[in-house]
């Protein structure tokens, strides 16, 4: 906490409650996960600690290459994982996504083990939520201007004889 402001931390808008394969899972069951689940981004485990990253494009990408059904998730996936701790900030966060142009970012404990993911739709939701509530201050500000103008006309300053 800088200065009695908390900030807004990974933590507070992450995903966790993810979906994952192993390394040694069949893409079969990764492309099902990804199109049934309508989402795009696929954290590859061992042992709960984070080992790569299987997404949508990556599937894509291999489809063509593929010349059978049994290719495993650690044959696509990437492996140099960038990952943010639940404390790491939510301008941070952001930042680190635009800077390398991803769609996510696994969070990580320290010592690896997966406790989240951060997308692309968290930042979209997050902003659709920031919008809402500052159009409603606008409306808020502008009923009590108005409010406040009717109420000052109608106590009209005596005119002195």
């Amino acid at each position: 906490m800088e200065g009695g402001i908390r900030v807004i931390t990974v933590g507070d808008f992450m995903t966790r409650d993810l979906v994952t394969v192993r390394e040694d899972d069949d893409l079969a069951l990764a492309e099902s996960i990804l199109r049934l689940g309508g989402i795009r981004h696929l954290p590859v485990v061992q042992e709960g600690r984070i080992t790569g990253l299987v997404t949508q494009r990556d599937l894509l990408r291999s489809a063509a290459q593929r010349s059978h059904k049994t290719t495993r998730a650690s044959d696509i996936m990437v492996r140099e994982v960038v990952t943010v701790r639940p404390d790491t900030s939510l301008v941070q966060a952001a930042k680190i996504m635009l800077a390398n142009k991803f769609g996510c970012l696994p969070v990580a404990e320290e010592d690896g083990r997966l406790v989240g993911i951060i997308t692309e739709s968290d930042f979209v939701r997050f902003a659709a939520d920031m919008v809402q509530d500052l159009d409603m201050v606008a409306e808020a500000v502008s009923t009590g201007t108005r409010a406040w103008r009717n109420m000052t006309r109608k106590k009209a300053v005596p005119a002195i004889r």
